[in-house]
């Protein structure tokens, strides 16, 4: 039976990879920050705020979703998205980690 390659490495390797992984696309950046700067749920907007289709779009809110940086309640026919604090400060901390372990090393 072959192993998965996820299985060599520990949780919290896998779940920074994840996370880098979501927000490696620009257009996925772009959506956290409009998401900061309203700072609140958005429901329809990021698609105007983006040049990008309504179904691109819709596939990077997936992805953000799928790891937990993005949360959604549907309303109708309507998602609206928000940042999901939880995961965002698990994220920070983790990458926060990451980088700190530099610290020293050179």
């Amino acid at each position: 039976m072959a192993v998965a390659k996820k299985n060599l490495f520990t949780d919290e390797e896998n779940r920074i990879a994840d996370l880098a992984k979501a927000i490696s696309h620009p257009a996925r950046v772009s959506i956290l920050l409009y998401l900061i700067k309203k700072n609140s749920c958005v429901c329809g907007d990021i698609v105007d705020e983006l040049p990008l289709s309504q179904s691109t779009v819709s596939q990077h809110l997936k992805e953000l979703k799928r790891v937990g940086i993005l949360q959604g309640d549907i309303e109708g026919t309507r998602t609206c998205y928000c940042i999901n604090p939880k995961v965002w400060m698990e994220m920070g901390n983790l990458f926060k980690v990451l980088t700190e372990k530099f610290k020293g090393c050179c």
